[in-house]
């Protein structure tokens, strides 16, 4: 019988694999190289995100000697790179460092000319690591809202349209700064459907909205009332025409790696293996309870002969109402194993884990389950059912032993889930 959390591993690898930036930058550098600097302009290479490391290293490779370069990404994946300054921001929640990291990168790109050039090099985690607060708002304002966005469960994509608006970094904001100098980014996607104004809360492409639209936003989800004074000012205040869109004129932007990309190597590295594969969906989303419900209900339809391994892709949400530790990949394997305890026959495993290598404020990636995750917890003294009403998965995995950690991965498109079913 195969060693079915080996392969979840080796296929979880495979998609991390998938994304690795330099390789995607390298061939998209190829592909679609840089607007060059004019005459006697300058280069300048900013880069942002989870995976700035491995992105500005190949960056300064490939162009060499910038006159400027600021790589800004997370304290798990810092690390030097000649001739860059690097910089650590906070993820998920911003804190000063992020702000420090914001003022470097507008420092940048501030003062530039129409013959210099930007180079932009953007991945996941942006919108956090680097902070600037619109004018009247500060650093704590932004965080009260960001804790409430994640506590309410909403999307990212709607998080980032309310991060955008409050920000002079976001939403074009990278763009709007630099100009009139000629900007190409390089973007590594972390959201599902891959809109570009979305990844990082996109610093160097239009906004996702206006402020009427965020202001609608937390309307709707009933966030506005508990809102900072500030925010709920600002929102209201008609902006500026320059701020409602980025003048895209003297920019051009690549995607150069996805979350599908993944789910497709991983579905190569299946079937290499000899495992019959198939992606199920690539746009899983929404709450983690009815996520789990699909990823169970998609395996009961399935009629499978041979060993099966049903392939997932996307970014779930939590809504926090307990006080417990974890993080959407590890409370998703956790309502996994709780549902497919009484409705899986057979042996099957559950991977599900952020590419990232770090799901929400925890050393894990997510989880990795099975059939008898539930009784491993039972048997340590505790009962899931309490640990998961408390969002406390990270306590619940641990004490089963089904915890997924990779460490740092140096880079982040969203999350990828396989279930693995031997043949009967």
């Amino acid at each position: 019988m195969p060693d079915l959390r080996k392969t979840a591993r080796d296929l979880f690898a495979a998609a991390v694999a998938r994304a690795n930036p330099a390789a995607a930058l390298a061939e998209s550098l190829q592909q679609h190289p840089p607007l060059s600097p004019h005459h006697n302009g300058r280069l300048i290479l900013i880069a942002l995100g989870k995976a700035a490391v491995p992105m500005m290293r190949k960056a300064i490779e490939i162009l060499p000697n910038p006159d400027i370069a600021v790589a800004v990404t997370n304290p798990e994946n810092h690390a030097d790179v000649t001739g860059a300054e690097v910089l650590a921001g906070a993820h998920p929640v911003p804190n000063s460092m992020s702000v420090a990291a914001g003022v470097a990168l507008r420092t940048a790109v501030s003062g530039l000319n129409p013959n210099d050039s930007v180079v932009a090099l953007i991945s996941g985690g942006g919108s956090a690591l680097a902070v600037a607060p619109a004018t009247g708002l500060t650093l704590a304002d932004k965080t009260m809202v960001t804790d409430l966005l994640l506590a309410a469960g909403i999307d990212i994509t709607q998080m980032n349209l309310v991060r955008q608006q409050l920000s002079d970094l976001k939403g074009g904001g990278l763009l709007r700064c630099a100009r009139p100098a000629q900007v190409t980014s390089y973007i590594l996607s972390d959201v599902i459907g891959d809109d570009l104004r979305a990844i990082a809360s996109g610093p160097t492409v239009a906004p996702l909205g206006s402020r009427k639209m965020a202001h609608d936003c937390l309307v709707s989800h009933g966030l506005w009332g508990q809102l900072p004074t500030a925010v709920r000012e600002h929102l209201s205040t008609p902006e500026s025409s320059s701020n409602v869109s980025a003048d895209t004129s003297a920019t051009r932007a690549h995607l150069i790696g996805s979350n599908r990309h993944s789910l497709l190597a991983m579905q190569e590295k299946a079937s290499s293996s000899g495992w019959s594969a198939h992606i199920v969906d690539d746009a899983l989303t929404g709450d983690v309870e009815a996520a789990a419900e699909r990823i169970v209900s998609a395996t009961l339809a399935h009629d499978f002969r041979d060993r099966t391994a049903l392939i997932f892709g996307g970014e779930t949400t939590v809504q926090l109402t307990g006080s417990g530790l974890g993080g959407r990949n590890q409370e998703l394997a956790l309502h996994v194993a709780r549902l497919g305890r009484k409705s899986l026959r057979g042996r099957w495993t559950f991977l599900t884990g952020g590419t990232d290598g770090r799901d929400g404020p925890t050393d894990a990636a997510g989880g990795i389950v099975d059939g008898n995750t539930w009784q491993r917890i039972y048997d340590k003294g505790a009962n899931p059912e309490d640990l998961l009403s408390n969002n406390d998965s990270n306590t619940a995995l641990s004490m089963a032993g089904d915890l997924l950690k990779t460490g740092g991965t140096g880079t982040n498109v969203a999350d990828v889930q396989v279930m693995l079913l031997p043949e009967r």
